[in-house]
């Protein structure tokens, strides 16, 4: 599933699920790349 994540105030970043974390951020992983963030939209 492709999710969208927000990193600071202009950053969004989009990729498939890669997990959630206990703080309410999302895991997503671009290519070899992983990236950690707020969950932008449901």
């Amino acid at each position: 599933m492709i999710r969208t994540i927000s990193i600071g105030s202009y950053i969004s970043i989009q990729g498939l699920f890669a997990g959630a974390m206990a703080n309410g951020n999302i895991l997503v992983r671009v290519g070899n790349r992983t990236f950690e963030g707020k969950p932008i939209g449901g």
